[in-house]
């Protein structure tokens, strides 16, 4: 008998610490899934926060490329208009001197067509 009251006590023991354990588990649970939850947020804010700076720093970026674009575009314009002006100032002064002297320009092309006529010719052999 004493043996039976042992069991029966043993019984309701395990079953109380059965049930004991389920409302823990349970607490535990909702507990968990709080705190996941209040971590999701926190990951899902500083997420918008990292997108947000770095399509203000890709903005920013994008500017200073652009800024860097036009200046260079300006200054090779700058370049090729002085260049062409050169060119145009060198091309008038060459009119002017082969009219001054005609025979003493065609004697000087001539000269540099023979020069480079022997130098083509030494190479073919």
């Amino acid at each position: 008998m004493a043996t039976s009251k042992a069991r029966e006590d043993v019984k309701n023991d395990l079953r109380t610490l059965k049930e004991d354990l389920k409302t823990l588990s349970g607490e535990e649970t909702a507990r968990l899934k709080q705190k996941a939850s209040a971590a999701s947020s926190r990951v899902k804010a500083k997420a918008a926060e990292t997108e947000a700076a770095l399509r203000e720093r890709s903005a920013e970026l994008r500017s200073q490329a652009e800024d860097y674009y036009e200046t260079a575009r300006v200054r090779g314009r700058e370049y090729y208009d002085e260049a062409s002006e050169r060119i145009e100032e060198a091309q008038r002064v060459l009119v002017e001197r082969v009219q001054e002297r005609p025979v003493q320009s065609t004697a000087i092309a001539l000269g540099i067509g023979v020069v480079l006529g022997l130098l083509l010719a030494g190479r073919r052999n």
